[in-house]
């Protein structure tokens, strides 16, 4: 039997990371106008739209940010949450505290994404430079809009590009106050995704 409660176990984990991942994303390509037509955000518009329509009748839509996108993200996180924590034996905590986890987690996560998508520019950069994939050039989309406050602040450098510098520190630093806010929230960790 504990084999069984593992597997399902998992396998909530798994498909709730793989959504929440998904509902993020679809969040980060809006509130940066990225463009719709591009094959990848059309894949992550129809993965979600399903249960975005029926959040949509309760809260209004934004053009670019969406507070249906950001519900629903809560609402995967809390129920992915809780059913791993039954999964695993305990009964969940109150839904404050459920609800709580969840912004921190979805914070988090949405801070990873900027990483991963910063780290992936930049190896790009230097692997494939001028590429054409869909990918790539969501790549730009997501990471421009947050990276030209940067470069607005440093002056020219003769073609080179400092402000990932200075994104990586910004994404340090909210990192690290996620992680205290989480541990003073008593968040277990291991459980929440993103974290």
């Amino acid at each position: 039997m504990a084999a069984f409660a593992e597997i399902g176990r998992y396998l909530v984990d798994t498909g709730a990371s793989l959504y929440l991942i998904v509902v993020v994303l679809r969040g980060i390509l809006q509130g940066s106008a990225a463009d719709s037509r591009n094959p990848i955000a059309q894949f992550i518009a129809r993965a979600t739209n399903p249960p975005l329509a029926l959040l949509r009748r309760l809260i209004p839509a934004g053009r670019r940010f969406d507070l249906s996108v950001i519900a629903l993200a809560i609402i995967v996180q809390g129920v992915g949450l809780s059913a791993v924590i039954m999964l695993s034996g305990f009964m969940p905590p109150n839904p404050l505290m459920i609800l709580v986890w969840s912004l921190l987690g979805v914070g988090s996560l949405v801070v990873n994404t900027y990483l991963v998508a910063l780290i992936a520019m930049i190896v790009v950069s230097w692997v494939a430079p001028g590429s054409r994939h869909p990918a790539i050039f969501l790549l730009h989309q997501v990471t421009g809009p947050v990276m030209t406050p940067f470069r607005s602040l440093l002056p020219n450098m003769g073609g080179l590009d400092f402000s990932p510098i200075l994104l990586f520190i910004v994404i340090n630093v909210l990192q690290i106050a996620l992680g205290h806010l989480a541990a003073a929230s008593g968040l277990p960790t291991s459980l929440v995704i993103g974290l």
